[in-house]
């Protein structure tokens, strides 16, 4: 890897303006290191989601839709770890290890979609070995809709498309994890 690449600018500072919620977790600090139990297994990790907080959204919010995303991938796109829609307004916190394969763990109607590792649920950081330290987004969307109705298997661009559409407000976390 080269080791030269400038990161690419935060994702979120090129969308649409919206307020700002707070995002906060028992599991991960805002620019602090992401704990391995919360890596991808092929990085020694165990793919377990962290614990989640969520408050200060408008009363306007309909649904919450719960995304992490890694801009440095060394993709051109980014690379998406996962993507949770359409999580009921009453929802405002998720326990540690909600982002199971199978959804078992979530709310009714709660919709996790397929991650750019081809696969559903929670899939941890997993940078390149010898790359800088990958920054990991945990963003919380609030939404102006009870449900995006779209479909498990809509690709991460057409979500991220929808929620930037619905989303009355924003927050993140981020965290970052290197080899």
């Amino acid at each position: 890897m080269d080791l030269q690449r400038t990161p690419p600018p935060n994702p979120y500072d090129h969308l649409p303006a919206v307020p700002a919620l707070v995002v906060t977790s028992e599991d991960l600090t805002d620019g602090g290191v992401v704990p391995l139990v919360h890596c991808h297994d092929g990085s020694g990790g165990e793919n377990v989601s962290p614990q989640l907080s969520w408050s200060g959204f408008p009363a306007t919010t309909r649904s919450f839709a719960v995304t992490c995303f890694d801009p440095d991938a060394p993709t051109g796109s980014g690379w998406w770890h996962w993507i949770l829609t359409d999580l009921p307004s009453s929802v405002t916190s998720l326990p540690r290890g909600a982002g199971t394969p199978d959804g078992s763990q979530l709310p009714d109607g709660a919709v996790q979609h397929r991650t750019d590792y081809g696969s559903y649920g929670y899939q941890g950081s997993g940078p390149p070995h010898g790359d800088y330290p990958h920054r990991y987004f945990f963003a919380v969307h609030a939404l102006d809709t009870p449900s995006l109705g779209l479909a498990a298997d809509t690709p991460a661009a057409i979500v991220g498309f929808h929620l930037t559409a619905h989303a009355v407000a924003r927050g993140t976390l981020v965290a970052t994890f290197q080899h």
